[in-house]
């Protein structure tokens, strides 16, 4: 009996093609997608508009089943076109690939899915059921056809498969066209003319018939200098599988968009039971385009501190460092700083590494605070595994839905050591400073330093130049006795002394006290 995953309804009575030593089911009567009737002549002064069509139609674009690849992708994969998909083993091209058939395939635009040598089909179809956007009822009714061409591959070589494809777009005129695996066709050519020869026989079939052809193959970036169909695609995406200390990180990179532009770098992925969750690299470039911006203060939720700040609090939007060693208090200070906005009405985050919900029940509950209230939300998350850039957009996607007017992130250390290096640390830091001080978010870091007395440097990264304030917390040793001593080192277009003064916790929090002195 046939399996129904891999044939469409078969109410339309006529035969899909039957290349030799492959056994093909009866297909539906599709309608034709993307056919061109010759229309009444022009004249010359239409050949600019024709022009700015064909301009449009080269840049028309397909979903790739993803909202951000399309938006790495600008619109999307490129349609009747050839895009290719390439990667190490395990690297999900064919996840990606099948997302994409199911986003777009219609009764209009039906597509064909083609396995060859690499991987049964059937064992495609088993582990594709398992994802969200695998559609079974897509398949029965014909808007997605799975065919195996292995059996004419392995038997007759890439003439038959020439045929039996010409046989498909003949009858089932499919919209798009997977083929999976690419890289196989080679092991049956005997030389290098003969594969080339192959591979424009192909694409000159798929260009004729208007299709977009998604092709994937397990090749590294190296060897996607060197493959002959590499010259021919119009577009690419490298999919790899990146070693970063002990842990593993999926990331992938446009290679080529012809004609078009895209987002360039390597942009981290994970896959999960709904198919491709894509993170573009967060690496915003410096936007000097105007905006409006907000003349009022935010109070710091320490009453003395607002006193020494001039104005009641920070600028609104403002990016303010809290830098300390271990135990002085950097985390009940980015408390204050939430508390004091949910009192105003400002929604605020406190993104942590740090304690979890119910630590933060603990602590919070001994000030008097509680995360009931509404207008205060929690991410936390384990730095263990974590993807800084997977892990910014559940921060800027909470931020969205909540509101939020306040944000705190602690720490900076946690987030330091989920980047892959330096450079890549300070463009997320850079990026993400930017767009919360465009969206009128106030943004405090807290930032862990090892020294505990005389403090030499607050980064290596070059953070503290990014920051619109600096407030330092260290101790300062009387005898004895150990003083915990805050510093504002800068306030950007603020007016501010930069003394010492004392400051202790109490069960109200923060209590700040007298300039300190200090003999020479």
């Amino acid at each position: 009996m046939t399996d129904p995953r891999r044939r469409g309804d078969r109410r339309g009575g006529r035969s899909a093609p039957r290349g030799r030593g492959c056994v093909h089911a009866q297909a539906t009567r599709f309608l034709a997608a993307g056919l061109h009737c010759p229309g009444p002549a022009r004249d010359k002064r239409d050949g600019a508009a024709q022009a700015q069509s064909d301009r449009r139609a080269l840049n028309d674009r397909l979903s790739s089943g993803n909202k951000r690849l399309d938006y790495i992708l600008n619109g999307g994969l490129l349609k009747n076109a050839i895009n290719l998909i390439v990667g190490v083993p395990g690297s999900g091209k064919t996840i990606l690939s099948q997302q994409f058939t199911f986003a777009n395939a219609s009764l209009e635009h039906p597509a064909l899915y083609l396995s060859t040598l690499s991987e049964p089909l059937d064992k495609i179809l088993r582990y594709g059921e398992g994802f969200e956007f695998f559609d079974k009822t897509a398949i029965r009714d014909g808007h997605v056809i799975y065919e195996d061409i292995g059996p004419v591959l392995g038997e007759h070589g890439l003439d038959d498969v020439l045929t039996t494809i010409d046989g498909f777009l003949k009858h089932l005129r499919p919209a798009i066209v997977v083929v999976d695996s690419f890289r196989v066709f080679h092991a049956f050519a005997t030389d290098i003319t003969d594969f080339r020869r192959f591979l424009y026989d192909l694409t000159r079939r798929l260009t004729a018939s208007a299709t977009t052809s998604v092709w994937n193959a397990p090749y590294t970036r190296g060897q996607a200098l060197e493959a002959a169909e590499f010259a021919v695609a119009d577009g690419i995406i490298a999919l790899d599988i990146k070693q970063i200390g002990d842990r593993e990180v999926r990331v992938l990179q446009v290679l080529k968009l012809r004609g078009s532009d895209y987002k360039s770098g390597e942009h981290a992925y994970r896959i999960a039971t709904d198919g491709f969750h894509v993170f573009p690299r967060l690496a915003d470039d410096l936007d000097d385009s105007p905006y409006q911006l907000d003349e009022a203060h935010t109070g710091t939720g320490i009453a003395a501190l607002d006193q020494l700040l001039g104005d009641g609090g920070y600028w609104a939007g403002a990016t303010t460092l809290i830098a300390g060693p271990s135990g002085i208090g950097k985390t009940l200070m980015g408390l204050h700083f939430i508390f004091q906005g949910a009192r105003a009405n400002e929604p605020g985050i406190i993104a942590t590494f740090q304690e979890n919900q119910s630590q933060l029940e603990r602590v919070l509950g001994s000030f008097g605070w509680s995360l009931k209230d509404p207008n205060v939300n929690i991410l936390h998350r384990s730095v263990v595994a974590m993807n800084i850039d997977e892990w910014v957009y559940e921060l800027l996607d909470l931020a969205a839905q909540t509101g939020a007017k306040r944000i705190v992130v602690d720490s900076l250390v946690d987030v330091m050591s989920a980047a892959p290096d330096p450079v890549r640390f300070r463009e997320w830091m850079f990026s993400l400073a930017q767009r919360c001080t465009r969206a009128g978010i106030g943004l405090m870091m807290i930032m862990e330093v090892p020294e505990l007395f005389q403090l030499r440097q607050i980064s290596e990264e070059g953070i503290s130049h990014l920051a619109d304030n600096v407030v330092l917390l260290q101790y300062v040793q009387d005898g004895p006795e150990l003083i915990r001593a805050l510093t504002i080192l800068k306030t950007r277009a603020m007016r501010h002394r930069p003394v010492v003064h004392r400051y202790e916790i109490t069960d109200k929090g923060f209590v700040l006290g007298d300039e300190l002195t200090f003999s020479r």
